[in-house]
């Protein structure tokens, strides 16, 4: 029996004789006349000496027990704990238009594999697990895809203002495993894989991608076995699942194929994400740009400071102000008050409303800072309820705090009602959710607890916008990005260090979500100062806000940081549904994307100047995604970023140019010579 699965750009082929389907075909979209069975056929190994008379299948969950020599997809026991090893049978397919549902039983056990076409070109894949009788489960996979057999790995690492680099490895024999134990889908390895063919780049080649959509913590499996197959898995972290059951699944495991290099990958996780798995309060609403207050005053609120700041913040073109911590309970410092979600009367005489009715009256917004999973030890929740955190007394607190059992109905009632009343008592369109401190345990029941708080509070307030944030990028994925609207990408304003990030992050995040901010001229995470310019050609990258102390603008720095919010605000219906593509720069000291309009008549440039080039003079830059006939004019928009020692003839400082997309893919465009830390912007229109 055989079975296909197609979307824009891939497909994927299933078979079985009668145990568990497997993979025998995952690609670019196969011809519809593709005979299956002769793909079952042709994927049938030979056997050799040293190896059993019957080679075990690597099986959407590869069985232990059955001869499979490499690491198994499920892990399951009894639930005294003694271990359970099912033979599965295939039973049977539904199938539908858009998907397939696979299910195999064994005594008391049924195993069920469902992939589904999402209309945005990626496809997704879940398992789930049902027993007539209580089981633990350590380990559950996603269903498990075979490997590529050229090529290498690119997964993603990173830390505290230092997230999503990305990490190359070769495929070798034996197991690359990564996994998260923090209870978040973390800045350390998210859950992000891409596997790319020998000479990809960012244009061109091979590559496959998965993103498993999980906020609590993942395991990912790269493995080549002994006879040179390879698999991926992803699922939760193991062990996760800390109490017996009759009922388990796994997130979503999404996954995309390209032909077209990294962009092909980056462009299929961007469009998802923004077109089907957020969801949006209003669509069609453009993205606001925000003022948040945090690096300009942190804990110290004082109503006329902050209307001061909105009022400033309003006359660059801000549209959405953001109230950031210290507003509730006795919250003077970090050490005190999570848990205690009601307004400090002490800095807030008459609530909230001065400052909201302020905001309003410029225009803008208003948006309030959270962070419900936590709790001070110091604070009325916790002396009232100190059975209510998760993990042991004696923990290690981080930021001065522990974490809130969520999968306890009753604190999850708490905090609905305390953050509910907030909501309903203000005019409220935003909400910052944060997330400070690594959970003391791995428990899945916790991440469930946490998307059921956040689906019952946007089931009572459908008009509010949510913004994810975890120490910065610590807690980047599908699954949280289901309930919200808005990730915040690092904790560093340093336009250095974000250049590099939202390059990275571009592979997987569109520009919609990513929220990127002009800090102060003194960056406090790093102590560099950098030209207002390109700290603000930076944050227009993406969902631009400001986040600093706007009395220190100079005259000249604020007429640069309103220009370029003009010029975002005028331009970011198309860039907000577009696409982000890398350039391959010939240059390691320019980081440089391309932002493409969905029907292709328009492209924005950004290319950094990250540091000092090596050569003399600017190297062509090479663009991608164009119609190599038609003709596009080029324009350079900020010629008054050139430094003094730019001094020739390049054309683009004069004036616009005129060539066609097989002249800009090819041999590319010079740009004027540029300082560190300069960001040159092109726009360009197809004629």
């Amino acid at each position: 029996m055989q079975w296909r699965i197609d979307t824009q750009g891939q497909t994927i082929a299933l078979a079985t004789d009668s145990g568990i389907p497997e993979v025998i075909y995952w690609g670019p979209s196969l011809p519809q006349a593709e005979d299956l069975g002769q793909i079952a056929l042709a994927t049938q190994h030979d056997l050799t000496g040293g190896m059993l008379d019957r080679l075990p299948s690597l099986s959407l969950s590869p069985e232990p027990g059955q001869a499979f020599q490499g690491q198994p997809g499920h892990v399951l026991a009894e639930e005294e704990g003694s271990p359970l090893l099912p033979a599965f049978r295939f039973e049977r397919a539904d199938t539908r238009p858009d998907g397939l549902t696979l299910i195999s039983t064994a005594p008391g056990l049924v195993l069920t594999h469902v992939l589904q076409a999402q209309p945005t070109g990626t496809i997704t894949l879940q398992t789930r697990l049902s027993s007539d009788r209580p089981i633990r489960v350590q380990w559950l996979a996603a269903p498990v895809l075979p490997a590529p057999q050229d090529g290498d790995m690119i997964d993603v690492h990173g830390k505290w203002i230092g997230e999503f680099h990305l990490l190359r490895t070769p495929w070798s024999p034996g197991i690359r495993l990564r996994e998260a134990r923090t209870g978040r889908s973390g800045q350390e390895h998210p859950p992000y894989l891409i596997l790319s063919g020998d000479g990809c780049t960012n244009t061109a080649g091979a590559a496959f991608g998965l993103h498993y959509a999980w906020s609590g913590g993942h395991r990912m499996v790269a493995e080549e076995l002994p006879d040179g197959r390879r698999q991926v898995q992803f699922g939760h972290a193991f062990g996760a699942e800390t109490e017996p059951g009759t009922s388990f699944e796994t997130a979503e495991l999404i996954v995309a194929c390209s032909a077209e290099g990294l962009n092909g990958i980056g462009a299929a996780f961007q469009r998802d994400l923004r077109d089907r798995v957020v969801q949006w309060p209003d669509a069609k609403r453009p993205r606001p740009v925000h003022y948040n207050c945090w690096e300009a005053v942190y804990f110290d609120h004082k109503l006329d400071t902050l209307a001061e700041f909105a009022t400033r913040a309003a006359a660059l073109g801000a549209e959405r102000f953001v109230l950031d911590d210290g507003w509730f309970g006795k919250r003077d410092d970090d050490t005190s008050s999570l848990g205690d979600w009601t307004i400090d009367r002490r800095k807030w005489p008459e609530g909230l409303t001065p400052l909201i009715r302020h905001v309003h009256t410029l225009g803008m917004s208003f948006g309030l800072w959270f962070e419900p999973e936590m709790v001070n030890p110091n604070s009325d929740l916790y002396r009232a309820h100190p059975d209510w955190r998760l993990g042991p007394a004696d923990q290690t607190t981080g930021r001065n705090q522990m974490v809130l059992n969520l999968a306890l109905p009753e604190v999850r009632d708490s905090l609905f009602q305390q953050v509910s009343a907030v909501l309903a008592e203000y005019p409220i369109d935003y909400v910052k959710w944060d997330h400070n401190r690594l959970l003391p345990v791995v428990d899945a029941a916790q991440t469930r607890g946490v998307y059921e708080l956040i689906d019952r509070l946007r089931a009572a307030h459908p008009g509010v916008e949510i913004e994810s944030c975890a120490s910065g990028g610590g807690r980047i994925d599908a699954g949280i990005l289901a309930r919200t609207h808005r990730v915040w990408l690092s904790d560093s304003n340093d336009a250095l260090e974000r250049l590099r990030i939202q390059h990275d992050a571009a592979l997987f995040l569109p520009s919609a979500i990513t929220g990127s901010h002009v800090g102060p001229r003194h960056c406090h995470t790093s102590g560099r100062v950098l030209p207002m310019a390109f700290r603000a050609w930076v944050a227009a990258q993406r969902h631009i806000g400001f986040e600093m102390d706007l009395r220190e603008l100079t005259e000249d720095e604020a007429l640069v940081l309103g220009r370029v919010t003009s010029w975002y605000k005028a331009n970011r219906d198309w860039m907000m549904g577009g696409t982000i593509l890398r350039l391959d720069s010939d240059d390691p000291a320019v980081t440089a994307e391309m932002q493409l309009a969905a029907g292709g008549d328009r492209f924005v440039v950004f290319a950094g100047q990250a540091e000092t080039s090596r050569q003399i003079l600017p190297r062509p830059l090479r663009l991608t995604g164009l119609e190599p006939e038609a003709r596009y004019t080029v324009s350079l928009l900020n010629p008054e970023d050139a430094p003094r020692q730019s001094r020739g003839p390049n054309a683009l400082k004069a004036g616009p140019l005129t060539l066609t997309g097989r002249m800009l893919m090819t041999r590319g465009i010079l740009l004027p010579v540029a300082w560190p830390a300069t960001m040159w912007v092109l726009e360009g229109r197809k004629l």
